[in-house]
């Protein structure tokens, strides 16, 4: 028996958003970490973040990164990015096209930050950026940190670097494998149009 969403627009929007929806509170969903993918002329890079913030109704979706970040430059040159999402016990794949908006101190990143753990927070504490040359292996962070020896208080520091990349869904692309036959859908969020695609 095919699901709801096989033949029905609205019914995928809806399987997608929820799926969406629950890899913000859901650590073992395959929707957590999308490939993120943003270029600028010949500089093209992709990596792997976490999904902090899903918004149906603003169509937004949002992550966290290092002010230092070489894709925060990259952003700053080109907003235009894409994020590529896949779980495979669902056998559903997202393309999703985005405008990147860079927030750092403001009260986009005031909010985050706040919920943003104490164990995370040292990311943002390291003396180097991200993607900075060493000599020797390192994970950029002293014993202290690395040992989780601070205090929240101290951890305030970190708040200089912390950025939240705010992602404007310009267009979603579906896929859905099946052994009946694949399905695949354009939602066209800025021209309002939905259409099928052939697989």
């Amino acid at each position: 028996m095919q699901p709801a969403y096989y033949e029905n627009l609205e019914e995928i929007q809806n399987k997608y958003w929820s799926m969406l929806d629950d890899a913000i509170i859901n650590r073992s969903s395959p929707f957590r970490i999308p490939v993120f993918i943003c270029a600028h002329q010949d500089e093209v890079d992709g990596r792997i973040v976490v999904l902090r913030k899903s918004d149906r109704k603003n169509n937004l979706l949002q992550f966290h990164t290092d002010l230092r970040s070489p894709k925060v430059n990259i952003l700053q040159k080109n907003k235009n990015a894409s994020l590529v999402f896949y779980d495979k016990e669902e056998k559903i794949q997202l393309r999703i096209k985005v405008e990147c908006e860079v927030n750092n101190q403001n009260s986009i990143t005031e909010v985050s930050w706040k919920k943003t753990q104490h164990i995370s927070r040292r990311c943002y504490l390291t003396d180097s950026p991200p993607g900075n040359i060493s000599k020797t292996p390192t994970s950029g962070m002293i014993s202290k940190l690395e040992d989780f020896d601070y205090t929240m208080e101290q951890s305030e520091k970190g708040y200089v670097n912390f950025t939240v990349i705010k992602c404007r869904i310009k267009s979603i692309e579906w896929l859905y494998l099946a052994a009946k036959g694949h399905r695949r859908a354009k939602f066209d969020i800025e021209n309002h149009t939905n259409t099928w695609l052939v697989p």
